[in-house]
Formats: structure tokens, C-alpha cells, sequence
């Protein structure tokens, strides 16, 4: 048997608790990064013209949204922070502990209900939202990844060994 790693683990968390959203794992093994790719998608029923975050004007009947929370090492890995929704950094070889991956599941999860909710309103005909965006609660964060460990201890799971 293969030995558990934060994207086998992060893997088996999405297939178990985010079932009705696009998730996907992205592995940079050099720059030392796990991206989790989310997608909304919302019909646009109004043909509203809007602007992505590029300010390509569009009016497509299908509204696609993606955004993603980056896992990075330290001094190891070089991204643009305002490109993520959130970014987390790990203890390199050592991975992440299994509390904070479940806890960052299981809130990304809420972020995917509430923003698909979200979207749905922004795309409103009667909306005076002008922007729409994900949220990240850090305060909710930790007090999951402390309910987590109450469960699961303070146990870690590696990164990949490629």
C-alpha cells in the first residue's frame, strides 16, 4: 500500500465532503505547492455584462468562477499571494497535520455553499453587489483546525515524495 501523503489525504477529503462543486488538486513539485483549484458555476440569466478580475467584459449564459487556496514550504515556494484565495504554509518534508487538511475541507466546503449562494444573488437582476469574490474567515479556520485536533491529534501527513 502507497504511503498517505497531503494530496492522497486532501484527495480523499474532497471525494468524501465536496461532492456537488469542481475541486481539483494542482501539484508543483517545484516550487514545492499543493493548489486547490475551486470552480462555481451559475447561469447568467440576464446575459449581464461582466468584467473578470482581467477586465475581459463577457456576457456568456454559463458564469464559471474559479479561484484556489494554495499550500506552500516556506522559503521553498514563490507565488503571488493576491492570485489565492488564502495561502497556508506547511513544515516542508514533514507535510501539514491531518487536523488542519480536515479542518481546511471542511470549511472550504462552507466558503463553496455560501459563495455559490453568493454568485446566484451577485447575478441577480435586482443586485446592487458590484463585485463578487469568495471569502476567507481565518478566525473560523482555526477554531476548526482546534476541533480537528481534539479528534484527530496532533498527527501529520507527508508531503509527496517526487
Amino acid at each position: 500500500m502507497a504511503k498517505e501523503t497531503m494530496l492522497t489525504y486532501l484527495d480523499q477529503l474532497i471525494d468524501q465532503k465536496i461532492q456537488d462543486y469542481d475541486v481539483a488538486l494542482d501539484f508543483d513539485s517545484r516550487n514545492h505547492t499543493i493548489e486547490i483549484i475551486v470552480r462555481l458555476f451559475a447561469e447568467n440569466t440576464q446575459h449581464l455584462a461582466l468584467d473578470d478580475v482581467e477586465g475581459t467584459q463577457s456576457e456568456e449564459d454559463i458564469i464559471e468562477y474559479e479561484d484556489g487556496i494554495l499550500l506552500y514550504t516556506e522559503n521553498k515556494s514563490t507565488f503571488d499571494e493576491e492570485y489565492y484565495l488564502k495561502t497556508l504554509p506547511f513544515a516542508g518534508k514533514k507535510g501539514m497535520q491531518k487536523a488542519e487538511l480536515a479542518a481546511l475541507i471542511d470549511y472550504l466546503q462552507e466558503i463553496l455553499d455560501q459563495g455559490q449562494a453568493d454568485l446566484l444573488d451577485f447575478l441577480d437582476e435586482n443586485s446592487t453587489q458590484e463585485v463578487f469574490a469568495l471569502h476567507f474567515d481565518a478566525s473560523i479556520y482555526v477554531d476548526k483546525v482546534k476541533a480537528y485536533q481534539e479528534k484527530l491529534g496532533q498527527d501529520y501527513v507527508s508531503y509527496p515524495n517526487y
